[in-house]
Formats: C-alpha cells, sequence, structure tokens
C-alpha cells in the first residue's frame, strides 16, 4: 500500500453512536473519534451531526473521506459510501487495539456476542446470546435507572460489593422483578449491581465456552468500559477451568467504527485495483 488516504467509520448501536477518522496507510492512525448518547435524539440525525464535526473540527469536508462506511444499524447512516456486518467491524476493531487477539467478545446494548478470529482480524466463528434482553447493556442501564444511578457509575459501585446477590431470573421481566424483591428486602445497591454483573458474567464465560475460544480474548463495546462488568467476568473466569487472557482498553466502545474505518480503506484499495485492471484490459 503506496498512498495514505482518510477513512470514516460511524458505528449506530442501541445506545451510543461511534464515529472514527483513521489515517489508513500500512500503518493506520486515528485522526479523531467522538462517541454520542442516542437518549431520546434521532439517530440518522446525530449520525450526520457526529459526522460534520469531526470533519469540522479537523478542517475537512466530505470529498477529502476516500471512503466512509456505516456498521450496526447501518440504514440510520445517510452519507456514506458502504455498509459492514458489525460482526466484521467488531473483529477487525478489537484486533485493531489487540493484534494478539484471537477472540473478540461485543458486549452491546442488545446482546453479547463471542467472535473467534484470525490474525488478520478475520471472522472465523461466532457465538452470541439469544433475545433476552437479561444479558444485555440494555438491561443494566434498565435496572441502574430504577435504582437512581448513572450508567457511568455502575462499575465503581459494583467494585464495592462485598456480598453479591445474583437475580434468578433468565429473562428480564423475571430479573427485574428479582432487583425490586431485593431492594424491599434491603439488600445494598452495590451487592445487586455486582449480582447482576455476574449473572452477565456467567453468560459471557458459558458463550466463550460454547465457541471454544481461543486466547487472548479482547472484549468491545459499552459494557466493556464498564470495570464493574470487566472484573465480574475475570472473577468467574478465574473460578472456571479456563485459562483465558481477558482484557479490554477505554476506548474499546470505538471498536465498530475502528474496523469500519479499517474495512473501508481495504475495500477503498480493492476497487481501485479492479479498475486499473479493466481500464489495462
Amino acid at each position: 500500500m503506496s498512498n495514505e488516504i482518510i477513512t470514516l467509520g460511524i458505528d449506530v448501536g442501541g445506545s451510543y453512536i461511534k464515529a472514527a477518522l483513521m489515517h489508513y496507510s500500512n500503518n493506520c492512525t486515528i485522526i479523531d473519534k467522538k462517541c454520542e448518547k442516542v437518549r431520546k435524539r434521532n439517530p440518522s440525525v446525530l449520525s450526520e451531526e457526529i459526522i460534520e464535526y469531526l470533519l469540522e473540527k479537523n478542517n475537512l469536508k466530505h470529498t477529502d473521506i476516500a471512503y466512509s462506511a456505516s456498521t450496526g444499524e447501518g440504514e440510520m447512516v445517510t452519507r456514506k459510501t458502504g455498509h459492514f456486518y458489525s460482526m466484521t467491524t467488531h473483529a477487525k476493531g478489537g484486533q485493531f487495539f489487540f493484534p494478539e487477539a484471537r477472540t473478540v467478545v461485543d458486549m452491546g446494548a442488545l446482546y453479547v456476542r463471542a467472535i473467534k478470529i484470525n490474525h488478520e482480524g478475520k471472522v472465523l466463528d461466532y457465538k452470541m446470546t439469544g433475545q433476552c434482553a437479561s444479558g444485555s447493556g440494555q438491561f443494566i442501564e434498565n435496572i441502574s435507572r430504577y435504582l437512581g444511578l448513572a450508567i457511568e457509575e455502575v462499575g465503581s459501585i459494583s467494585l464495592q460489593s462485598q456480598n453479591p446477590e445474583t437475580p434468578s431470573g433468565i429473562c428480564a421481566v423475571l430479573a427485574e422483578t428479582d432487583v425490586i424483591n431485593m431492594v424491599s428486602r434491603g439488600i445494598s445497591t452495590q451487592n445487586i449491581i455486582k449480582g447482576i454483573h455476574l449473572s452477565i458474567a456467567n453468560r459471557v464465560i458459558r458463550l466463550l465456552s460454547s465457541l471454544k475460544a481461543e486466547s487472548p480474548i479482547f472484549l468491545t463495546g459499552g459494557m466493556a468500559m464498564n470495570t464493574g462488568m470487566v472484573q465480574a467476568i475475570n472473577e468467574l473466569k478465574t473460578e472456571s477451568k479456563y485459562k483465558w487472557d481477558i482484557t479490554t482498553n477505554d476506548d474499546a466502545i470505538y471498536a465498530g467504527a475502528y474496523g469500519a474505518a479499517l474495512w473501508s480503506g481495504f475495500r477503498f484499495f480493492k476497487l481501485k485495483e479492479k479498475k486499473s485492471i479493466i481500464y489495462a484490459a
């Protein structure tokens, strides 16, 4: 690859929209990034605002972007060159953060997905949780709201737990009922939150076991920013027979956007190569 180009990746998730500008070359680097919580805003409008913010901040125009791609709920992004499936972007983005990773766990608002990858970040196999929201980031957010906590607080509060109590309900409705009962019984907020983290962590461990995951393992998505959630996963891993090396990064929520930017560069040069062959013929 002789030329350096600028690519853009934007990941529209269930709770957050993430975007990244990248210098794509033999040594890819991030120019800038931005993450916004959707709340009650229109995701399509918010996506465009994020893109415009990044371009203006870095003195760029849309014409300066060689290839822009969406991932996640990509139909929400109106101005783009292409789209990539979120499993492939999280795989590639996870490998960008941690080149040695052989498994990436996408821990998003709606589900958890374990992805086995090769040294190039390509998907080899995957397993994902079912549709029940009790194993998702959205469930943690719902419970946090009920307990009067900001989502940013739950990680540190979970770390303060001394005697966690795990909800017995396997679906979101039953688990929420369990939490209400815990509150009425006087169970502390710290122990409730840690119990929820352990419940989801148990699903993650079972998912990795089912996939026959290979180490090292890298966690991506919004829940990867939750220190309590990461600790719960590592605690259960230690208690199990598995010796996986599980790690993450403070910017791991951007994995999908980084992956989309990386695949954008790859596709740009593939299309350029294809055109040159056609013209040569």
